[in-house]
């Protein structure tokens, strides 16, 4: 069974990879924090901790675990949170560090990143996109440090990839929702138009994150050439609101770009998906019409 180190693994969307992987993989968790020696784990699921941010640590947790895949998961997730410098900082450097430690080592690896980095939601105003719907040849915009630390963290894995001739794949999610916690249909989101605007009403369900870092994953192992680093977008099929897409826009920004391949009536989501179908057959399976009121465990690590 191959072993894939996944770091921030004990995070909000990181549990989710964790156990969608766990079974398939041999499965080498790395925090910031080490969960304690009376923690007692998951089946094929261990537990390491390490400053990510320090380059001499990050080399030294992945050389010693010498995994056959790296899903590099962890960041400070959102803009506002921590000092503008802090964000970007901590996402930059965690990234070339773990990327590298895995080019080093030979491993391919699959990292967060995020639709953010298309610097819509944070600029000021919010753009229009050049063409609906966003590919993922889109150009990246940011104007604030968490985007920018995406786009560093996707040239950083472009980089690794072409050097130590590994395959290489940056997921771009949108808004994570947990099944039962669907803040996107909360009524402050759904009675405000202005409130999802800025990523165009996007969102995507936790399990459906899971399985495109799993398809990823396998398509590195199987399908990818060497040397070669994709992004893709990952987000659900229909938008948050469940109206047509050309209406919210038009009604939220008083027009459309001038290439939107969107038909009327069309309540899809603003990103295009189609990459990852074509690369790794994924589709979401999850929308907010079922998933908003599941009733479903959230992932333990733990036994």
């Amino acid at each position: 069974m191959d072993t894939v180190l996944v770091t921030g693994g004990r995070g909000a969307s990181g549990r989710w990879v964790v156990d969608r992987l766990a079974g398939e993989y041999e499965v080498v968790v790395v925090d910031y924090e080490h969960p304690g020696l009376d923690a007692a784990p998951a089946p094929h699921v261990s537990f390491k901790g390490a400053d990510l941010t320090d380059r001499g640590e990050a080399l030294d947790v992945v050389s010693a675990v010498a995994p056959d895949a790296v899903v590099h998961w962890a960041a400070i997730p959102v803009a506002g949170t921590y000092p503008e410098g802090r964000v970007f900082e901590t996402n930059a450097l965690a990234a070339h560090n773990v990327l590298t430690a895995a080019g080093r080592a030979g491993a391919r690896f699959v990292q967060a990143s995020s639709d953010g980095a298309y610097g819509f939601f944070f600029a000021d105003p919010t753009p229009l996109p050049d063409a609906l719907p966003v590919t993922e040849d889109h150009p990246l915009r940011p104007e604030d440090p968490y985007g920018l630390s995406k786009v560093t963290a996707e040239e950083t894995a472009a980089a690794v990839a072409r050097r130590h001739d590994v395959p290489a794949v940056s997921i771009r999610p949108s808004w994570i929702q947990y099944p039962g916690a669907y803040p996107c249909r909360d009524d402050g989101y759904v009675e405000d138009l202005e409130a999802g605007a800025g990523n165009f009403w996007s969102y995507v369900d936790a399990r459906d994150v899971a399985e495109q870092v799993a398809a990823a994953l396998a398509w590195t192992a199987d399908s990818a050439a060497p040397g070669v680093h994709e992004a893709v977008n990952c987000v659900a099929a229909d938008n948050a609101l469940g109206r047509p897409l050309r209406e919210l826009v038009r009604e939220a920004y008083g027009g459309l770009p001038e290439e939107t391949d969107v038909a009327a009536g069309d309540d899809r989501g603003a990103y295009a998906i189609a990459k990852a179908e074509r690369l790794f057959g994924w589709t979401p399976a999850h929308s907010w019409r079922t998933a908003a009121a599941e009733d479903v465990p959230e992932p333990t690590l733990f036994e």
